[in-house]
C-alpha cells in the first residue's frame, strides 16, 4: 500500500511541474479544499481541482495575472 501510494503523490507531483505549479503550494491546496468539498452531490466539482483548471495563484510559479 505505501508504494501505490506514493506512486501516486509522485504522479500528482510531476502532473503539476508539468502545468507550471508549485507541488507543495498545489499539495497544500488540496489537503486542505477536499476535506470539506461534498463530491456526491456535484461531480464536476473534482474537475476544479485538477492542475490545468483555474486555481489560486499561488498555486502557480509563476503567478498568473
Amino acid at each position: 500500500r505505501g508504494a501505490k501510494a506514493s506512486a501516486t503523490i509522485y504522479s500528482i507531483v510531476e502532473t503539476a511541474k508539468e502545468n507550471g505549479l508549485n507541488p507543495m503550494k498545489y499539495l497544500t491546496f488540496l489537503f486542505e479544499k477536499i476535506p470539506n468539498m461534498d463530491f456526491k452531490n456535484d461531480s464536476d466539482l473534482f474537475k476544479s481541482l485538477f492542475p490545468w483548471s483555474n486555481l489560486p495563484a499561488e498555486c502557480y510559479l509563476n503567478k498568473k495575472d
